[in-house]
């Protein structure tokens, strides 16, 4: 009989809601109704929202519907981990090893802090001491795995030794990170974790190929990738050092992205990829600071250049970078977890790799100077609204799951509107009278378009209309259900508008330049 592949115990210190506390300032639970957005879907929420009815993964039109005067704010990674440094900082005095998984949340091997301070259930509690102590709230979970700890610190549970599958069975299989396998497992009648598990792994292997035997192994309680032992005598860490010492993070970042291709090349020679990458940086007198970052997938080039990124921001609160320490003189990459490279099958498609080299490393560039979001891959997805259809990814970040392309039936006919702003404006649609316009359930204006308010100071006539154009969405899901209606309206300045309505209130979705 073989020998059970051995798991090592993983504890993982969680921070409810991390982006609301670092970019809104709020407590979790607060009373003020606030989200943040990503990609026009709803990341985080305050409390006040969520008890209004707001969700996770719901559309920015949906919540604001929902709720009259909804805050709505931008998701900044970067201020997510700048100010989840000193939380890092303060879980690290208490464990020689720290892993941070992302921004909120943090991991470290529990067996040896476990040895410590005396048991899990005491690092537990100091965890949750240490991390209340910086002014935040903290779960703690301890499991066999990091996957199973992170859903673990939900419940506030230490799960015993081996019985991490079964704790894991009742999950629903939208816990594992691929929404493409998730999706296609949920089609097949796999609803939960146990169920997944419960498959043989050559049938998994022959059906799902590597990502499904990695979201199995996982589901097993396992590690996603069997670990490799280090080749004996071989250094894959890789070095920067600077003839003048930096003073800001930008020019690091740009740096970080030459030693992470730098990093995939000698890790590739040896047919190797890693899960975990320590970042450690050397100031010019001599000081040193290193944190590690994990990532439940292989770290790809685009990965751990962001995670460096992140690592540089959340260390912008020490003295890296001031006089004291005349600055960053070298920056390291340590590779550590290191599984089997499962490679990566290029198509015909993929044209002239030196030339999308080149593209990248100019991209990389305008990145060091402008920062991290500003270059943009825009791709078409499938949507009704003219905002629902453009998907923007900052370059070298993993691209988002887009919508299917059609048919979507009521979308809107060509031509589209020539400017889309990034999230519906409020506007008023007066009737003569004064009035707000409003559309009844046969989707007919109750009464004549007369005036647009755009903003304080502008106000148009209306010189023509069309529409509306109703539109029922979700209606099966009654958090998610949204019904709206669209209307072109021409001023008599010559200016030609697209709105909507939702729930009463009129938004400018786009405008048509004349």
């Amino acid at each position: 009989m073989a020998e059970r592949e051995s798991v090592p115990r993983g504890l993982v210190g969680w921070v409810p809601d991390w982006p609301v506390v670092a970019v809104l300032g709020a407590e979790p639970e607060s009373e003020r109704r606030a989200v943040l957005v990503e990609r026009a879907r709803i990341l985080a929420a305050t409390g006040g929202a969520r008890a209004a009815g707001v969700r996770r993964g719901q559309t920015l039109r949906s919540a604001q519907a929902l709720v009259a005067g909804l805050e709505v704010f931008e998701r900044s990674v970067d201020d997510e981990a700048k100010l989840f440094g000193p939380v890092a900082d303060a879980v690290g005095a208490l464990a020689a090893h720290l892993e941070v998984l992302r921004p909120g949340l943090l991991a470290v091997p529990a067996a040896g802090a476990a040895r410590f301070h005396g048991g899990e259930d005491t690092v537990a509690e100091r965890v949750v001491d240490a991390v209340e102590a910086t002014g935040h709230p903290c779960r703690v979970g301890i499991a066999d795995g990091p996957f199973a700890a992170q859903l673990a610190a939900r419940a506030m549970r230490i799960v015993p030794v081996g019985e991490s599958a079964r704790f894991l069975a009742p999950f629903p299989v939208a816990e594992l990170a691929d929404t493409k396998l998730t999706d296609l497992l949920g089609r097949l009648g796999l609803l939960t974790l146990g169920q997944f598990a419960a498959l043989p792994v050559t049938s998994v292997a022959d059906r799902f190929g590597a990502v499904g035997m990695a979201a199995h192994r996982m589901a097993r309680g396992l590690r996603a990738r069997p670990v490799v032992a280090r080749p004996p005598g071989v250094d894959l860490s890789v070095e920067e050092r600077f003839e003048q010492p930096y003073m800001l993070a930008e020019p690091l970042v740009f740096a970080a992205r030459g030693l992470a291709e730098r990093l995939h090349e000698g890790l590739a020679s040896a047919g190797l990829a890693c899960e975990r990458v320590e970042v450690e940086v050397e100031c010019a007198d001599g000081s040193t600071a290193a944190r590690a970052w994990r990532h439940e997938g292989v770290l790809s080039v685009g990965a751990v250049a962001e995670r460096v990124r992140w690592q540089l921001q959340a260390w912008q609160h020490r003295q890296l970078f001031d006089k004291t320490a005349g600055g960053v003189a070298a920056l390291r990459l340590i590779p550590d977890g290191l599984v089997r490279d499962p490679g990566r099958q290029l198509s015909l498609a993929d044209g002239n790799q030196e030339a999308t080299a080149r593209a990248e490393r100019a991209v990389a560039r305008v990145q060091a100077i402008l920062g991290h979001t500003a270059p943009v891959t825009v791709e078409l997805a499938g949507g009704r609204a003219p905002g629902d259809r453009v998907v923007r990814t900052p370059w070298g970040d993993a691209h988002q799951e887009r919508r299917a392309d059609g048919p979507w039936p009521g979308r809107l006919p060509a031509p589209s509107p020539t400017h889309v702003p990034a999230a519906p404006r409020p506007v008023r649609l007066l009737d003569a009278d004064g009035r707000d316009v409003q559309v009844t359930a046969r989707a007919e204006v109750a009464a004549a378009p007369d005036r647009l308010v755009l903003g304080p100071g502008d106000m148009v006539r209306v010189a023509g209309w069309a529409g509306p154009w109703p539109e029922q969405e979700r209606w099966w899901d009654p958090e998610e259900a949204r019904r709206t209606a669209r209307m072109q309206v021409t001023a008599d300045d010559g200016r030609a508008f697209l709105l909507a309505v939702t729930g009463g209130r009129w938004h400018l979705e786009g405008d048509y330049d004349t």
